[in-house]
């Protein structure tokens, strides 16, 4: 009897670390811990993707302003020593010719290229918030597979606690004769289990670190802790809402968008090509007995070829862009819906867990306990509620992770949290 007391007085010590345990993520809330809020902060200061697409920004606005110069005028000059000979007059002076030249263009085919260098721009700078959402998403679904994984590694160790302890009784049970020796056999193959477990979880917890660690700009630190919460609120617009917004406010289609009116320009620019600009020229001549100031204009003369090529190429490429565009839209489309989808089934799951099976896998765990104490169930069978209940909890904090990395993933393609 005294061996039978002891053994129920280990076990509800141990599980009552489980069944008291928080049902959220039970992340470390020391100093040390990041939140959200911080790594998303870091990721966009120190990740390369950012840098990169701030390069291409600068990059368009380099040519916004190359497109908008005027062409630069030449100077030709030439000097040299020159006099009179036939007839002989005695006259010898520096001769010397300057010539100025200036380059122009039509006013539409100068308009066409500011207009395309101004679509560029725009273009990058959408790509820049592409990017940025992009990686604000990436971050958040890291976030939230690192809170899983440190809840995982978390209910992984505390199995492994409740099933040494329970091997333990179960020895003593043995030995007072109360109970069978496989029964230590059996209890043993556990504790192995639990610890292959805990390994496992272990391993997975690294990963996810060093993966949050890399889109942070490696500025968290391969040991690094987070806090926080899963996200709980369910998607409040529809499906035909959410798809409205993405195809109106998604960075992707706007910087594609941009493409294709970047593409007008430029056939615009090919087109008011065929007729070639023109330069001006005056020229100052000073030589033995003669000066004189002229004036000219130079023009080629658009026989042969009309830039034919050139205008095909551009109107190939706007179709090109324009396919593009189309093809982002439908994927945008069918992305959308995937995700909301996702959230959709996890909400589904989230109600089942929180209207009775979380309540049924404890009560089952207490009924195991008590049957025990009253000499009707083994603590074989308590190992077995308690690893049900563990289990359990996995499965609702999968459920949460899952609806909070599908929210996450809406954000992206829909333009940003509603």
């Amino acid at each position: 009897m005294y061996s039978k007391t002891l053994q129920f007085i280990i076990i509800l010590i141990v599980l009552s670390l489980v069944t008291n345990s928080n049902l959220s993520v039970a992340a470390d809330e020391s100093e040390s811990a990041y939140a959200l809020d911080q790594i998303i902060a870091m990721a966009l200061e120190r990740n390369p993707r950012v840098a990169g697409a701030e390069g291409v920004v600068r990059q368009s606005r380099g040519q916004q302003v190359a497109a908008g110069a005027y062409l630069n005028p030449s100077i030709t000059g030439s000097a040299g020593r020159g006099s009179i000979r036939d007839p002989s007059t005695g006259v010898s002076i520096t001769e010397r010719t300057v010539t100025v030249e200036q380059p122009l263009e039509w006013p539409a085919l100068r308009a066409a290229r500011q207009r395309a260098a101004d679509a560029g721009l725009a273009s990058a700078m959408a790509g820049l918030d592409e990017t940025r959402l992009a990686l604000v998403a990436d971050v958040k679904v890291a976030f939230f597979q690192l809170l899983l994984a440190q809840r995982d590694r978390q209910l992984a160790g505390q199995n492994l606690t409740t099933v040494e302890a329970v091997t333990e009784a179960v020895k003593v049970r043995v030995k007072s004769g109360e109970g069978a020796r496989f029964e230590i056999i059996k209890a043993t193959v556990e504790v192995q289990k639990a610890r292959k477990e805990v390994s496992r979880t272990q391993n997975a917890l690294q990963v996810a670190r060093t993966r949050l660690d890399m889109l942070a700009g490696n500025g968290l630190g391969k040991d690094a802790r987070v806090r926080g919460e899963f996200q709980s609120t369910r998607p409040r617009q529809s499906l035909s809402e959410l798809i409205t917004r993405a195809i109106g406010q998604n960075p992707t289609l706007r910087r594609q968008h941009h493409l294709v009116e970047q593409a007008d320009h430029l056939i615009v620019k090919e087109q008011a090509s065929k007729i070639p600009g023109f330069t001006m020229q005056g020229t100052y001549h000073r030589e033995a007995g003669d000066e004189a100031i002229t004036a000219g204009i130079s023009m080629p003369i658009p026989l042969w070829y009309r830039r034919q090529g050139e205008i095909e190429s551009a109107l190939g490429a706007k179709r090109q862009t324009e396919a593009e565009w189309l093809r982002l839209r439908n994927e945008i489309e069918q992305t959308v819906t995937q995700h909301f989808q996702d959230a959709q089934t996890a909400s589904e799951q989230l109600a089942v867990f929180e209207e009775g099976l979380l309540k049924q896998a404890e009560e089952a765990l207490e009924i195991a306990k008590f049957s025990f104490q009253q000499g009707a169930a083994s603590l074989l069978d308590v190992l077995d509620a308690q690893r049900v209940y563990r289990q359990t909890l996995w499965e609702y904090a999968q459920a949460r992770a899952d609806l909070s990395i599908s929210l996450a993933k809406l954000e992206r393609w829909t333009g940003g949290a509603s």
